[in-house]
């Protein structure tokens, strides 16, 4: 299993400076993998739980890309019906190829109607069939010299799509959303599913069957699991009705990780974020609260450290 570390990307204290320090550190640290959230537009239930400044992340990842040498950065999640699918896979192919191969296009469907029209996006209520029609057409873009897509939401006819991405056929597509559609996209689109901050034993009894069940309908593989949890190591063992997978002691953090082993997790992202903006720790508290739980994964023999 890899380990990956999401980037906080907002917020006081936000910066260059803060971002290259997330980079340095997960690398420094062993990690596999840096991701990075995203909102375009800012709106007031957006800053509500993502204050700003709010860094957007294709050029983030752009960025960082050129600082780092073997770290893999992927979106978690980019709100897909927010960007044109040609600038999408334009975006994404360019910074594969800054990095040689290093990017990880994780997607949703996206929660904040305010910021749906504040961008004068698709429609909300209709943004789970543009997030299918918009995968379909960066996969066709991916894949093909000239591309030709036609749907409801998006239509283009003899579009020139290089240069090509370097890791082949396609960057890796990890799909979020823990709905039967959210299953069934990740089925269709997706290399991997990308639940985020699920209960104990919620992928078992339910997530992983589902997605079977989707998979095995469709006459498809099941797609690699990648998981992001909390990483929320605290001195008090709490009972599971009351905690988010990586939350509470050092034991129980071990055994959440365990857990998604067992259920064949590939990638396990660990997000420090807090649900009250104003608890928001130092970097540095962060990145030694990161560290210690990678040591312990890593000496567990639960997660491979990168590179070796």
């Amino acid at each position: 299993m890899k380990l990956g570390v999401n980037v906080i990307n907002f917020g006081a204290g936000a910066g260059p400076d803060a971002l290259l320090g997330w980079a340095r550190f997960a690398e420094r640290a062993g990690f596999s993998l840096a991701m990075i959230s995203d909102h375009a537009a800012v709106t007031q239930d957006v800053a509500d739980l993502y204050p700003e400044p709010f860094y957007e992340p294709f050029t983030a990842m752009a960025w960082l890309a050129g600082v780092t040498e073997h770290l893999e950065l992927g979106t978690s999640v980019a709100v897909a019906p927010y960007r044109n699918p040609l600038l999408t896979a334009r975006m994404t192919t360019a910074i594969d190829q800054f990095s040689r191969g290093r990017v990880v296009l994780g997607v949703g469907v996206g929660w904040s109607a305010p910021e749906f029209a504040a961008l004068n996006a698709p429609p909300f209520k209709r943004r789970g069939d543009v997030t299918d029609e918009y995968l379909a057409a960066v996969k066709a873009l991916w894949t093909s010299e000239r591309a030709t897509y036609e749907g409801e939401f998006v239509s283009f006819r003899d579009v020139y799509t290089g240069p090509p991405p370097v890791r082949r056929p396609h960057p890796p597509i990890w799909v979020g959303g823990s709905s039967r559609a959210g299953l069934r996209r990740a089925v269709t689109y997706g290399d991997a599913w990308h639940p985020i901050n699920p209960r104990p034993g919620w992928l078992r009894t339910k997530g992983m069957p589902g997605l079977r069940a989707e998979a095995d309908a469709a006459g498809r593989d099941v797609p690699m699991l990648a998981v992001r949890i909390r990483a929320n190591p605290g001195a008090t063992r709490r009972d599971d009705a009351e905690r988010l997978t990586g939350e509470g002691t050092m034991s129980q953090i071990l055994d959440d990780v365990a857990d998604l082993a067992d259920l064949g997790a590939e990638y396990v992202v660990l997000d420090t974020v807090l649900e009250n903006p104003s608890l928001r720790r130092p970097l540095e508290e962060d990145w030694r609260l990161l560290e210690k739980v990678a040591n312990a994964l890593f000496d567990a023999g639960l997660a491979t450290p990168a590179g070796s």
